[in-house]
This record gives structure tokens, sequence and C-alpha cells, in this order.
């Protein structure tokens, strides 16, 4: 099998993974409640304005970074959009786990960072 017939085994398998599940899951409650899903909205929007900023290298004031951290924090009461942004987190943490597996299968080709 080659190495692309297992990158979309992989990739199958995390598409029907709980923590994939469990998104679609908090998705569809927030996306029920029009309030909520307006919120959220605005809350990516405005994430992802924040961190292109960020990448371009114009550091934002720390008045909008706590701003951007008190909005999270008040959409975390939201249950539903408390739900998924757990969701995200727990996928993230695969992801991370599965690219830390890859990475270490490769460290004898460039020695142990040890």
């Amino acid at each position: 099998m080659s190495i692309y017939d297992k990158a979309h085994e992989l990739a199958k398998a995390i598409k029907e993974s709980s923590e994939v599940i469990d998104i679609r899951s908090a998705m569809k409650l927030v996306e029920a409640d029009a309030e909520s899903k307006q919120m959220l909205d605005n809350f990516r929007r405005s994430q992802m304005e924040l961190q292109q900023r960020m990448m371009s290298g114009d550091m934002p004031p720390q008045e909008e970074i706590e701003k951007m951290e008190k909005l999270f924090e008040v959409l975390n009461l939201n249950l539903g959009i408390r739900r998924l942004f757990d969701a995200e987190r727990r996928l993230s943490v695969v992801i991370e786990d599965v690219n830390k597996i890859i990475t270490e299968s490769l460290s004898e080709l460039y020695g142990d960072a040890e």
C-alpha cells in the first residue's frame, strides 16, 4: 500500500472519528439557533482578521486581544458554542498527536533532538 493510500485511509478515519461527529452535531445545534450562529460567525470573522494581521507582522494592541479573549469567554457561556469549541479542541489534539507520530517516525533521519 502506498503512502498516499495510507493518507486517504487516515483522512477517512478522521472524518469518521467521534471528534468529527461531535463537531458536526454541535454545529447543527449552533446553526439551529440564529443568534448563536450569528455570534459564532462574528467571532470567527474577527478571529480570522486578527490572525491575518498577526501573520503579516501587524501586532494588534493588547486591548484588542483582551477584547477577543472576553468575547471568547462570553461565547463559552452558550452551551452549544462551548460544546463546539470543546469538540474542535479535541480534534486539534488528535491532529497534533498524529503529526507528532509522523514527525517522530522520521527522527532517525535527522538525529534525535533529545
